[in-house]
């Protein structure tokens, strides 16, 4: 039994050492070394290997040997690849059997560059995939590991897999854009590829992404991923790249922002891009553009630079609609305000709806005479669309500050801002003059209705006289009819129960019949009317003072009565102003001419208590820029002026005539034989000469020149009888 245990022992160790050696330390042999090579070789023909000696070491437990070779080189036409280290398994039935049975193969590289891993890969397979890599990709290192599994017959299985990671590459995609320092962590399979732990730099912008997985699917490839980075300034160089080709008409100054994005695309076999995807959080802390815009006029403290800071903006991009949804400060002024939005574009469709707060900074609207309490919050809320026509439909606009209140509702506008159709615009507010205004317009039947308790029209009669340009509103003719309790013209003057019909074509008015009252039954009419393409407006005014003392270069007008008559013909018009009864306290030409015709007696009365004039009467021409006066008489117990002449707008003014004191005019009738009796009486007051005088120049330099007359033209004498025949 000892012989036998001894012998057992022996025996056990002499088989057990080995197999410890072996499952251990392993040994090295060259005899496998053509049976890993045509393993390579059905991988592709032209891939040939070099090998060193092979180590086998053995795994008694799963029965099977691991055979691992170390420095190994693949050849591909002249291309060499160094290996690290190959590694594959054989069972040990194979071997007891006299068959080789490779089951799998681990191949891992050294680190190689990247044009030069991918000019050995296209040896044996030129796509176009590899040929765009190869141009695009000019540096970088990649180390990978291959696992490749073989079945019962020898051949590759569909489940191979390719780990690695790529460290600074670089890619020239286009001259514009430079990726570089691309580093990442890859895993391939079949029609799968995995990249993980991305971080690059491209021009200059350091982003990353934590991962982007590329699936393949029949001709298509499916792409999905994040792409992010932290706050990042972005230069004038990026800006035209990234920026201004989505928003080509804002010049952006600077922009600072992070952002996180989730996206996802298909590409085909042709690099056409479909069925795009994107999640993005977006924080602005800073953007500031150039302010191109003309908004002066309402902001009256407005900035160079509008800068938008701490916007939180969601923006999704799904089958072609978009969803954006921000809020953050706005600064247009000193103080910042606050504006949110959302955004939604779907098949060339564009809805909107955005809420602007205005805080301690100012606001005017000037056409409508009104001016923002600075210490008062003011909401502008707004809500529409645009179609694919370029059409919007602005559905709803409020604009609230306290009691103040501007409401439009369904305004329909075409692409040039015209008004194709409007449901109602309401305003309730009380205006820099400290005067309610609360009036509605609205459409009724397919017409429009202007009615309310009260407006003040002193700053609209001021820009309509001033001739500041208007815009056209309305896209087709329209009829307007008004019905007004109280229209207030100035702080004296208010004009009661304005009634009437406007027609409208554009901006021009091409009917209308406008009447109203002031106190004590005095009226105001307006009209216009068509007759063979020949346009007629009247204007009759009880109290000509509210409209005439806004003229500037007139001062001190009182009382009068105003009749105006013009007609409009092939793009001239011939017109006659008539003014009654009226005083004048300051007309600083006319108070020149009398002061240079010694006339002092006359032009004191004209600065104290004023001159009156029974008549004024102008007859005129107008033609573009070009006025021509046929006459300008006015005529009153003090003085009376004769003239004529031209005024090019703002260009130049230039006028003649004849002024002759009231004495000089009766001594001279009443030397007439018999008419002279009849028309003034055998009773004249002691005469004095009158004076000629011309004015020319340009508007804000005339040249005023005054001489003596003896004998008084025929055309003046004939008009001064003219109108004293009148008077009685």
């Amino acid at each position: 039994m000892k012989i036998i245990f001894k012998f057992l022992f022996i025996l056990f160790l002499i088989i057990f050492i080995p197999i410890v050696y072996i499952s251990i330390v392993g040994i090295e042999t060259d005899k496998f070394n053509n049976q890993i090579s045509n393993k390579i070789k059905d991988f592709d023909e032209k891939l040939e290997i070099k090998l060193k000696k092979v180590k086998l070491v053995l795994d008694p437990f799963k029965f099977r040997i691991k055979i691992k070779t170390v420095g190994s080189k693949f050849n591909s036409q002249n291309n060499i690849i160094e290996i690290e280290s190959i590694k594959t398994q054989i069972s040990l039935r194979s071997l007891i059997e006299n068959r080789f049975s490779v089951q799998n193969l681990e191949i891992s590289t050294k680190s190689i560059e990247i044009k030069k891993l991918i000019s050995f890969l296209r040896t044996f397979e030129n796509s176009p995939e590899l040929f765009i890599l190869e141009k695009t990709l000019n540096k970088g290192f990649i180390i990978a590991d291959l696992k490749l599994e073989f079945d019962s017959e020898g051949n590759i299985k569909n489940n191979y897999t390719i780990n690695g990671f790529i460290k600074d590459a670089k890619l020239s995609i286009l001259k514009k854009y430079n990726f570089k320092n691309l580093d990442l962590i890859f895993k391939f399979q079949k029609n799968d590829l995995i990249l993980s732990d991305i971080n690059f730099i491209l021009n200059n912008l350091n982003l990353s992404s934590k991962e982007i997985s590329i699936s393949k699917n029949k001709k298509d490839y499916f792409v999905k991923g994040n792409l992010n980075h932290k706050e990042l300034q972005i230069n004038d160089i990026n800006i035209d790249l990234f920026i201004k080709r989505f928003l080509p008409k804002i010049d952006v100054k600077k922009l600072r922002l992070s952002s996180n994005n989730d996206f996802a695309f298909k590409i085909d076999n042709k690099f056409s891009f479909n069925n795009f995807e994107l999640n993005s959080k977006i924080l602005v802390n800073e953007f500031s553009i150039n302010n191109d815009f003309n908004l002066k006029n309402y902001f009256s403290n407005i900035k160079d630079n509008f800068v938008f800071s701490d916007h939180e903006i969601s923006i999704k991009y799904l089958q072609d609609d978009l969803f954006i949804d921000g809020k953050g400060k706005i600064l247009t002024q000193e103080n910042n305000d606050i504006i949110s939005y959302n955004i939604n574009k779907s098949k060339k469709v564009l809805n909107f709806k955005t809420t602007y707060k205005i805080n301690d900074n100012p606001l005017n609207v000037d056409f409508l005479n009104y001016k923002k309490n600075i210490k008062n919050e003011a909401i502008i809320k707004l809500e529409g669309t645009r179609n694919k026509q370029g059409e919007i439909l602005i559905k709803s606009f409020l604009f609230n500050e306290k009691k103040n209140e501007i409401n439009i509702k369904n305004l329909n506008l075409n692409k040039r801002f015209k008004i194709v159709e409007l449901d109602s615009l309401s305003l309730d507010y009380v205006d820099k003059d400290n005067q309610n205004n609360k009036i509605k317009f609205y459409s009724k039947k397919n017409q429009y209705y202007l009615d309310g308790q009260s407006f003040n029209a002193n700053k609209l009669i001021e820009d309509l006289l001033s001739e500041k340009k208007n815009t056209e509103l309305f896209n087709s003719n329209t009829k307007i009819k008004i019905n007004i309790d109280l229209i207030r013209l100035d702080k004296e003057y208010d004009l009661f129960n304005l009634k009437g019909d406007i027609f409208l074509d554009n901006k021009e008015i091409i009917k209308a019949y406008l009447e109203g009252n002031f106190s004590n039954d005095e009226k105001l009419k307006f009209s216009v009317t068509n007759v063979d393409n020949n346009k007629i407006t009247t204007l009759y005014v009880d109290k000509a003072e509210p409209i005439v003392k806004r003229y500037k270069f007139i001062k001190g007008f009182e009382q009068g009565v105003l009749d105006f008559y013009s007609s409009k013909k092939s793009g001239g018009s011939v017109s006659q102003l008539k003014i009654y009864d009226f005083k004048l306290k300051e007309l600083p030409v006319l108070t020149k001419i009398l002061t240079l015709a010694s006339l002092q007696g006359i032009a004191d009365i004209l600065s104290g208590e004023g001159i009156g004039f029974d008549e004024f009467e102008m007859n005129f021409k107008n033609k573009g820029n070009l006025m021509t006066i046929d006459e300008i008489y006015a005529i009153g117990p003090a003085i009376s002026i004769l003239m004529d002449g031209y005024v090019e707008k703002n260009k130049i003014i230039s006028l003649r005539g004849t002024l002759v004191p009231a004495t000089t005019i009766n001594k001279f009738i009443g030397s007439l034989p018999v008419l002279g009796k009849i028309l003034v009486g055998s009773k004249t007051g002691e005469g004095v000469f009158g004076v000629s005088f011309k004015i020319k120049g340009p508007p804000k330099k005339l040249e005023t020149s005054v001489n003596p007359v003896k004998t008084l033209t025929p055309r003046f004498i004939t008009r001064t009888l003219e109108k004293i025949k009148k008077s009685n």
